[in-house]
């Protein structure tokens, strides 16, 4: 299919535009590194979590920026494009997850910062002493969260394409790749130098485009497009047309009754998996105290409504025609360059990207943040000083980048949200392990290592099997799969999370049966409810 017939001519007035406030927030990424200038920037304290002093404003938009992504932008709405009802899984998932964090993140704070604790992995070694089990959750988010990132840089690449930049199916994918490796070297380069208070500053801007393209687009659209009433019926009709890959409908603007354990189970695994990913862990922890958690745990449903419009977006795209080559992924940023005059296309489309590089920043130096804690200093350099932690964490988040971009060139980008979940499926495995054990020791840390195992291998083994809708032969393609049992179809995730408990509850009885020995728990009971000021935290954090 040709550039002109999926409307990806060449926009040069949009590019200029993008260009512009991209350039714009890489210069406010280099300058961050002077924002509430620590004392000392060679500290994984101060470069991994901004000095751990974030209120409740900058909270917001930082855990905001942090949770609602290209996922929100450019992959949930491309589901709802594809498949319809299904995709609205991610709104009642927005509303299940603000109660559940609301009951555990304080306590992570709170033995994080009595311990000096900067990733997740610290705590599981700290509360299960087994350095076995620190090891696997450590490995763990680094794994989980590469997909993420690439997540990311598939948003912005698909608004690059929409623009027409890097030519079409016959350049040579160096060519064709080459605005997206500039962008990733920017964020790389401003994310060494200034750590995680470049993605704070950024959000800033990020949030308020968000907000700008999503009420004009919400008001706007609806009106050119002939109202809500024709926005649904046309859509209707498109998602009731026979797939010629599959031989099915594509969809349906209601669920059928094979839908509704895909989307039950997705909606609840995907709460139970957000706030345990490290980028989500790393910005809570940045916090300067519990209360700055629990204000934000109820403002941030804000979120959540305008996640809600953007979904809609793609029920618009359906209605206007729009033509996305098989990849989904493009309806949104066809819908704006179809709809919006060029200039205020490059500020849609920089909203979308900006939206990208504040989590993939957050991503990468959480991710090289277990690394450098959980594998450099555990394994190969235990006696590293502060500053030798932070140097390797920096170089460590260039290769994480790296590692992502081998996601996006090598997986199918058709369902971009397919990224995210193939991660859930694997953070789900250290629920047991993390949220648990922030309540109780009476899992065996040997247990809980085994039942991981099983998740993992469970989970990757099944998503592996799951081919692509219309292409046999492929892999990880999707993340359903029958539930062994029960006969339905479910989200991997959760089936493998269950097969962990299960797994961890067994061979804790049969281990105590046999008092096989216990781990050291370094955390008393008063860890778990300590706040700023309080003896051991904030003002004489350990340094280990």
């Amino acid at each position: 299919m040709s550039a002109h017939q999926t409307g990806m001519q060449f926009d040069g007035v949009a590019l200029a535009v993008f260009t512009v406030l991209f350039l714009l927030v890489a210069v406010m990424g280099f300058l961050a590194s002077r924002w509430r200038r620590p004392a000392d920037i060679m500290h994984l304290d101060e470069w991994g979590l901004g000095g751990r002093s974030f209120g409740t404003f900058i909270a917001w938009f930082l855990l905001g920026g942090d949770v609602f992504t290209a996922y929100t932008c450019i992959a949930v709405p491309a589901l709802v494009f594809g498949v319809g009802a299904l995709g609205f899984f991610a709104v009642p998932y927005a509303i299940v997850v603000w109660p559940i964090i609301f009951l555990f993140l304080p306590r992570l704070w709170s033995v994080s910062h009595r311990h000096g604790y900067v990733t997740t992995a610290d705590f599981v070694e700290g509360r299960h002493g087994s350095r076995a089990l620190t090891l696997a959750v450590a490995l763990t988010g680094i794994l989980a969260t590469m997909p993420y990132i690439a997540l990311q840089l598939v948003g912005i690449q698909v608004c690059l394409d929409a623009m027409g930049v890097g030519g079409g199916p016959d350049t040579p994918w160096i060519v064709r790749e080459m605005p997206l490796f500039v962008a990733f070297a920017l964020l790389a380069a401003y994310t060494y130098s200034a750590g995680l208070r470049a993605p704070a500053m950024i959000a800033f801007v990020k949030d308020s485009l968000i907000y700008l393209v999503v009420g004009v687009s919400i008001i706007y659209l609806p009106a050119k497009l002939g109202g809500w009433e024709h926005i649904f019926s046309a859509a209707g009709q498109k998602l009731a047309k026979t797939n010629p890959t599959t031989g099915k409908p594509f969809g349906g603007l209601l669920l059928s009754e094979k839908q509704l354990w895909p989307y039950c189970t997705l909606g609840f695994g995907s709460a139970l998996a957000l706030f345990i990913y490290p980028h989500s862990v790393t910005a809570v922890l940045s916090t300067k105290n519990r209360n700055v958690i629990r204000r934000n745990t109820a403002l941030l449903p804000m979120y959540t409504i305008l996640l809600g419009m953007i979904a809609l977006l793609g029920l618009m795209a359906l209605s206007s025609g729009i033509t996305t080559g098989g990849n989904n992924s493009l309806s949104v940023p066809l819908l704006f360059k179809q709809n919006f005059p060029s200039w205020f296309t490059g500020v849609a489309f920089a909203a979308i990207g900006i939206g990208a590089l504040v989590p993939a920043a957050i991503m990468s130096i959480a991710a090289a943040n277990l690394f450098t804690r959980n594998v450099y200093r555990a394994f190969i350099s235990p006696n590293a000083t502060p500053a030798a932690e932070t140097q390797v964490s920096k170089v460590a988040s260039l290769l994480l980048k790296f590692g992502a971009l081998v996601f996006v060139l090598a997986l199918d980008k058709s369902f971009a949200i397919q990224f995210q979940l193939l991660g859930g499926i694997w953070i789900m495995q250290t629920f047991p392990a993390l949220v648990f054990g922030l309540y109780t020791r009476w899992f065996h840390r040997r247990a809980l290592f085994v039942g991981w195992l099983v998740g993992m291998v469970y989970g990757t083994a099944t998503s592996y099997f799951v081919p692509a809708p219309g292409k046999p032969g492929t892999h990880f393609g999707g993340q359903i799969a029958e539930i062994p049992m029960l006969g339905h179809a479910g989200y991997i995730a959760l089936t493998a999370f269950v097969l962990n408990v299960i797994v961890a509850v067994v061979l804790t009885l049969l281990f105590r049966s046999f008092k096989m020995e216990e781990g050291v728990d370094e955390t008393s009971p008063s860890d778990y409810e300590a706040d700023a000021g309080d003896p051991g935290v904030a003002q004489d954090l350990p340094t280990h």
